[in-house]
């Protein structure tokens, strides 16, 4: 796993697909706040944990499928109170609702009741985020002369 250390806010929109304005409104209305260091006034810089920039990712691809952000809002809250590490868990939408799930079983029976659904694997976001951030490191090394 990519070292939990504080991610700024162009790196973040970078891997995201996010806008600044999007980071500002949902850290202000408490949807994701950076864990490492919120803004504390005029000159501070956020910085996001590698957890806040995997949970953006998420939200932006509910978002992406029509899913509103109240509906985004109580499947991450529910994610935030899982016991257990995410990992192993898919997100499942049907447009109306978001469920997480460790069980495949769970989205075959959506499927077998002729539901349309849209399905978010914990696991590959976490997968394609180390990435996303080791391609961002790797560039920053080589634009340092490092």
């Amino acid at each position: 796993m990519v070292a939990d250390q504080g991610y700024g806010v162009r790196e973040v929109q970078r891997v995201v697909g996010v806008t600044y304005r999007q980071l500002d409104y949902w850290a202000r209305t408490e949807l994701v706040i950076p864990s490492v260091c919120d803004a504390g006034g005029s000159g501070t810089q956020r910085l996001y944990s590698f957890q806040d920039i995997l949970k953006l990712r998420i939200i932006k691809s509910l978002l992406d499928t029509g899913v509103t952000l109240q509906k985004i809002r109580r499947a991450t809250d529910f994610l935030a109170g899982m016991k257990q590490s995410p990992q192993g868990t898919t997100l499942i939408s049907d447009g109306r609702r978001v469920y997480a799930e460790a069980s495949p079983d769970f989205l075959l029976d959506l499927l077998a009741k002729g539901q349309g659904v849209f399905a978010i694997s914990i696991d590959g976001q976490w997968k394609d985020l180390e990435k996303d951030l080791a391609r961002g490191r790797k560039r920053i090394a080589r634009a340092g002369g490092s």
